[in-house]
């Protein structure tokens, strides 16, 4: 169980964690929520509202691109970005926000403004960031990452990339805990596609289960993902809309592959048809049971 600021999500079933990118150059849907070069908060809450109606448990909402190659915005940028969205759902809609983000200023006010979660792609590493995360009182997500957004897939190597994946996670833990951050309130995410080739991401898929300590949960972000397309021999340009086509048999087959290895939360932009795909996964699993 995670205690979301109230609410609680219930981990022994896998649930969907819908992608609110309010980014104007996510690798995948950049700019979709954008009208004439600037962010339509109304377009944003119709597409969180969809999502929320397609069966996401949790909202993902970021303000600033981590795609291979991106920069960094400013915190003004991503405050206004992300911000005014995250008191709109908190107003209209029955569902946990997490916010993406690695800033400690945003994620105050974020949880001050009725966020839920918090999920940053670099694991409170941030000057400031536990501390933030920790007065919040909101469970984090704490990802993998080997070197920064703009750099990581020049030329990412490992010895054992299970082996650091894992050994880097458990010292964020750890980390977390003499913050004052428990253990129950932790998730974490292997960072497929962050610093990582296709074979490190294939093996880590493969050997999910050794990711993560014991009673930690996993989530894992593999959604239209360039894995998939790199595999099938259909790569498209990033930003293409051919990304969404091409690459959504391959997501929902990581998706239910994932879980398969014991991921509780699966990070997803097709949020319908992997709330339908997770669902025949665990009625699988059950009847297996029975």
């Amino acid at each position: 169980m995670l205690d979301c600021a109230g609410r609680v999500l219930d981990l022994s079933h896998p649930l969907v964690m819908g992608v609110v990118n309010t980014t104007p150059d996510s690798f995948s849907d950049g700019g979709a929520l954008y009208r004439s070069g600037t962010l339509d908060l109304e377009r944003a809450f119709a597409h969180a509202r969809r999502l929320v109606a397609e069966g996401a448990a949790i909202l993902d909402i970021g303000g600033e691109s981590t795609r291979p190659g991106a920069l960094p915005v400013t915190s003004a940028e991503e405050e206004d970005r992300v911000l005014p969205l995250v008191a709109r759902i908190a107003r209209e809609l029955d569902v946990v926000i997490s916010v993406d983000t690695s800033n400690p200023v945003i994620m105050r006010e974020a949880a001050a403004l009725g966020a839920g979660m918090l999920n940053d792609v670099r694991a409170l590493g941030r000057e400031g960031a536990l501390e933030a995360a920790a007065a919040t009182g909101l469970p984090v997500c704490l990802m993998h990452m080997q070197g920064q957004p703009d750099s990581m897939q020049r030329a990412p190597t490992y010895t054992d990339v299970v082996a650091e994946v894992r050994g880097f996670l458990a010292q964020r833990v750890q980390a977390c805990a003499e913050a004052g951050i428990p253990r129950r309130q932790i998730v974490l995410d292997p960072g497929f596609g962050f610093g990582k080739t296709v074979a490190h991401n294939l093996e880590l898929l493969d050997r999910l289960a050794e990711v993560a300590p014991e009673g930690v949960p996993l989530l894992v972000g593999l959604s239209r993902k360039s894995l998939i397309g790199k595999v099938l021999g259909r790569e498209t340009p990033a930003g293409d809309r051919g990304v969404a086509e091409d690459r959504l048999a391959g997501s929902l087959a990581l998706a239910v592959l994932a879980v398969e290895r014991g991921a509780a939360i699966v990070r997803a932009h097709d949020v319908a048809a992997t709330v339908d795909a997770l669902a025949l996964c665990v009625a699988t699993k059950r009847w297996g049971r029975s």
